[in-house]
């Protein structure tokens, strides 16, 4: 692989471990947010994920170009075992970024779990003022429905 193609591959992978850190802080503020009280800062965290997932979808689209150019293999995993493997620092940030990748995967999961449970929360609070039967659980850890006025009759 000559050197400007080598070069334009580390520079993209350098780019795309940028916006993977970025995204690793801005998934660490919205867990934040997530646990506050501010919907505004929830929609904002948000918003900025969707521009970080746009680019580091637009990067890996430039990447994977590149590497199809030159018929690298940056993963280690060539389906051509003709194909030429990447130097040790393609590799080294290749690397950087799977792993900076699974972290915003696990972060962005935990995410996704409290605005699960979160939901759950207003669905509850929602039943209660709806006066819908919930389902409690007695000592013997057996179902039951208990009756409750609706809160917005009270």
């Amino acid at each position: 692989m000559n050197q400007d193609a080598r070069r334009n591959l580390e520079d993209l992978l350098d780019r795309e471990i940028e916006a993977a850190r970025l995204l690793s802080t801005t998934l660490a503020a919205e867990r934040g947010a997530l646990t506050g009280t501010s919907p505004e800062s929830v929609q904002e965290k948000a918003a900025e994920k969707i521009q970080l997932l746009d680019m580091l979808e637009r990067l890996e689209r430039e990447r994977q170009a590149v590497c199809a150019q030159t018929g690298l293999d940056v993963s280690g995993n060539a389906g051509d075992a003709n194909a030429p493997k990447a130097g040790g620092m393609v590799s080294e940030r290749w690397r950087s970024l799977m792993e900076l990748m699974a972290g915003c995967r696990a972060a962005n999961e935990v995410n996704g779990y409290i605005i699960h449970v979160r939901q759950n929360q207003v669905r509850q609070l929602m039943d209660i003022l709806r006066g819908t039967t919930p389902v409690t659980y007695g000592p013997q850890g057996k179902t039951f429905a208990r009756a409750l006025r609706a809160l917005a009759r009270a």
